[in-house]
């Protein structure tokens, strides 16, 4: 048998919440001196606490628990909601991650403004190219809500090639369109460049992107913080009498999944003048 401060530090729980549970009953002493008042502790009731602390943190209260183990949960069923419980912490964990990045990424976005020239934007005309790509639709062109589209993509569009045998000629490009289904809804578009004798087989498309005039400006560094760039792109558009032809795409010059702070991505938007304007970079 063990006094109560014993059986607290074995179980590694504090002795006033050895004395709350004994007040509601989840867990008294295993026995009680009737002179002394003096209460012992059975290595035995480590279950019983095990159990306690295990639904406590599925967020049951302590009657919902006591109501639990008068019910005589078993092992395997505890296993389950445990289970349950984790996946539910882990995703909550994943989703509140997602949107602290978004977070940093906006707070980035608002204090580089201004740090990036529309001198850095480039006029020019794109070679006709052939791809081998897929795609999948993203709920909107936000940054936070692209990533987890284009990722899986790739990392699927590269394993079907290796299994192909068929070698990238090129870097990674992407593109986007209004997917139709939905107002905010855009098509990604995930490709890497290939030999242009290369054609589309099983599980794995080929597409031959045109030459086209586009406005680009390069990024450095992790796509998550993408969206100043592309508000520079943006701002030069409009103010050097052009209009864009798209919501356009992105050229992957030097990938760094390894260190995302070192990665070189082009970001392009075909283009064409204004009616009756004089552009400029043309």
């Amino acid at each position: 048998m063990f006094s109560i401060g014993e059986f607290a530090t074995t179980a590694r729980v504090s002795v006033r919440v050895l004395r709350h549970y004994d007040a509601l009953g989840l867990l008294p002493p295993a026995a009680v001196d009737p002179a002394t008042g003096y209460r012992s502790c059975s290595a035995a009731q480590l279950g019983r606490l095990n159990r306690v602390l295990a639904l406590k943190d599925l967020g049951l209260t302590l009657q919902q628990v006591r109501t639990v183990l008068d019910e005589e949960v078993g092992v395997q069923e505890l296993h389950g909601m445990l289970r349950l419980r984790r996946a539910e912490l882990a995703e909550q964990v994943a989703a509140d991650a997602a949107r602290l990045r978004a977070v940093e990424a906006r707070l980035r976005t608002i204090e580089e403004e201004g740090t990036v020239g529309t001198q850095d934007v480039v006029v020019k005309d794109t070679e006709p190219v052939r791809v081998a790509e897929l795609s999948a639709v993203a709920a909107s062109f936000e940054p936070d809500e692209i990533g987890p589209v284009i990722q899986p993509l790739y990392g699927e569009l590269h394993r079907r090639l290796a299994e192909a045998g068929i070698r990238p000629a090129g870097p990674g490009v992407s593109w986007y369109e209004h997917a139709g289904e939905h107002a905010e809804a855009v098509r990604v578009h995930a490709g890497v460049v290939v030999d242009a004798g290369q054609q589309a087989r099983a599980g794995l498309e080929v597409t031959d992107l045109p030459a086209v005039r586009v406005a680009t400006i390069v990024h450095h560094g992790p796509m998550d913080g993408v969206g100043a760039t592309w508000q520079v792109l943006a701002r030069w558009i409009e103010d050097s009498g052009h209009r864009p032809l798209g919501l356009g795409g992105e050229v992957y010059l030097d990938y760094c999944p390894e260190d995302p702070s070192n990665g070189v991505t082009e970001l392009q938007i075909p283009v064409a003048p204004v009616s009756g304007g004089s552009p400029e970079g043309a």
